[in-house]
């Protein structure tokens, strides 16, 4: 297999470099003064908005996207040494370049399935930069990572679902800027093949009997403002 960068790779790598070097590096400190004084540390420092208005006009925005219509539609090969440049600055390129996750994964989901109204609901300003999301998957009482073992319920109930369950560790949950999670859940609990039960459904940050309730900590740090 040839890992050699294509012309258009090379292109936005270069122009990448020289993105970090002017601005990203040079707002480290200045994100990390605006965040002391923020108040609440889930608040995104102004910087932030201004590396993302400085991205967007360059050109690197939402470059993780294979899909064109809705990225710049880039194969894995293609975006994995951008994507490892953005990493030498964790805290502040992806999100300035709009491809921080857990917005990525949600957006890829909802490039892929969701319906245009929800498209236009969620997916256009996650697009734009303008809201964030969560991933609502990991459960305190279960291994979530094997998805078969977790315990929320998504019951109909006439033209609504019930959502009955706890979820924790949720990246980005915190941040008053997510305004949307897709939730995990099993809709077909006694279904026979224990892989096909689950369901994600889109439940709105206001949605009634929804409570986030506190941050969680890893070693005592609690990944401001993203964690």
């Amino acid at each position: 297999m040839d890992f050699a960068f294509d012309a258009r790779t090379e292109e936005l790598r270069g122009k990448l470099l020289a993105f970090m070097d002017e601005y990203v590096y040079p707002a480290e400190a200045v994100a990390e003064e605006q965040r002391a004084r923020l108040a609440s540390p889930w608040d995104t420092p102004a910087v932030v908005g201004e590396l993302k208005a400085e991205a967007r006009r360059q050109g690197l925005w939402n470059l993780f996207l294979p899909d064109a219509e809705y990225g710049a539609g880039l194969t894995n090969l293609q975006y994995a040494p951008l994507a490892e440049i953005t990493g030498r600055s964790p805290h502040l390129a992806p999100t300035a370049l709009n491809c921080a996750a857990p917005d990525t994964g949600n957006m890829e989901v909802l490039a892929q399935f969701g319906d245009e109204q929800q498209k236009k609901q969620w997916l256009e300003p996650l697009l734009a930069g303008e809201i964030r999301s969560a991933f609502a998957m990991t459960e305190p009482e279960v291994a979530s990572s094997d998805a078969t073992n977790i315990t929320t319920l998504i019951e109909r109930d006439g033209d609504e679902y019930v959502i009955t369950g706890r979820k924790w560790y949720i990246s980005g949950a915190m941040n008053p800027d997510c305004k949307i999670f897709i939730v995990m859940g099993k809709t077909d609990p006694d279904g026979p093949d224990i892989r096909r039960q689950q369901s994600m459904v889109l439940v709105p940050r206001d949605t009634p009997g929804l409570e986030v309730r506190r941050a969680m900590q890893v070693y005592g740090y609690e990944d401001h403002s993203h964690g």
